[in-house]
This record gives C-alpha cells, structure tokens and sequence, in this order.
C-alpha cells in the first residue's frame, strides 16, 4: 500500500470529495485507512452504568475507514495530490517519490 500512517491525503471520490485529513491508522490487510475528519459515521451507544468506565448513552461521531482507491496522496513539498512512485537509494532502501516533482516522500 503506498499510503502510510501520518500521510495527508485528499479523497477524490464519495460524499467527502475535495476534504484533506491526515491518515491516523492504515489498514493494509483490508486496503482501507482512517483518515482525521473524513468519512464521519453516527454510532448509537448504549449506556453502560456500572463498573469502571461508566459511559454515557447516546450518538457518537466516529471517523470509519474508507478505501485506498477513494484518496491520493497530496505531495509535502508541492501540496498537490500526486501518484507515488518508488526509487533506489544506495544500500537497497526504497523510498516514495513524488511523480510531479520528483521530491522524496519519506
């Protein structure tokens, strides 16, 4: 998956489309991220009164993870969304690349 934990993204798809987030938690397994203030669902929370967390009823705002194909990537150095590409450093390491000006990603 070429989007990571703390990356800005921009969601070019769905009812969120234009929004920029920072990732908080990457899913690679399922090809999904959670993304800070994007794709907001209403959960309905029971209360539960006895033992050490009492917590309170009612609706709760949660970010839900959205797909990987549904964002991009938005470039630190030139702040637009940008394809990610791959090159060599010495030592084997690869790193992310920025496809519009060739910037390192990481």
């Amino acid at each position: 998956m070429k989007i990571k934990a703390g990356d800005t993204v921009e969601v070019i798809q769905g009812n969120d489309r234009g929004m920029r987030g920072t990732v908080r938690i990457a899913l690679p397994k399922k090809n999904r991220v959670i993304v800070e203030g994007v794709n907001i669902v209403i959960k309905h929370q029971r209360a539960i009164p006895a033992g050490r967390q009492q917590t309170p009823g009612g609706r709760i705002e949660l970010e839900a993870a959205i797909d990987v194909s549904n964002l991009m990537l938005v470039c630190p150095s030139c702040q637009e969304r940008t394809r990610v590409g791959y090159t060599d450093m010495e030592g084997g390491r690869k790193i992310r690349v920025c496809k519009k000006c060739k910037a390192q990603i990481d």
